[in-house]
């Protein structure tokens, strides 16, 4: 796995903060620029001044769900990758929901295996050439 692959910026959005420290720590020294929210608001926030290339959601958040909060950010900044995770097996009906409002997510069963996330992020990058990626 390329060790420098440019400054993709990444959102993970966790609301248990060893989870949300440890995915971007694990991205950090893959070489992605990443940063953590607790909850979808302050993920909301954190976007309108840093644009991620990629936001990684927890499905399972406080107040705003995290397919909720897909859906806004897939309508604010349409180039933006979306990777849920999970450690509920009851989200299939919420995934379902958003199917039928034209929103189709790919989901990460809790505990996430680093590896298998990795290359679904690098896979994700190369596939669209990344031609919005920040530099």
């Amino acid at each position: 796995m390329p060790n420098n692959v440019g400054k993709q910026r990444i959102l993970v959005v966790e609301d248990e903060f060893v989870i949300a420290d440890t995915l971007r720590l694990i991205l950090r020294s893959h070489g992605y620029d990443a940063r953590t929210a607790c909850s979808a608001e302050s993920a909301l926030e954190a976007v309108s001044q840093w644009t991620p290339d990629l936001a990684i959601l927890d499905v399972m958040l406080p107040n705003m769900n995290g397919i909720d909060l897909a859906m806004v950010l897939e309508d604010r900044i349409p180039e933006c990758h979306i990777l849920l995770i999970s450690g509920q097996p009851s989200v299939d009906e919420l995934l379902e929901e958003s199917k039928r409002k034209g929103h189709e997510f790919e989901i990460f069963a809790k505990p996430v295996q680093p590896l298998e996330m990795l290359e679904t992020i690098a896979s994700l990058f190369s596939s669209n050439g990344c031609e919005h990626c920040h530099s």
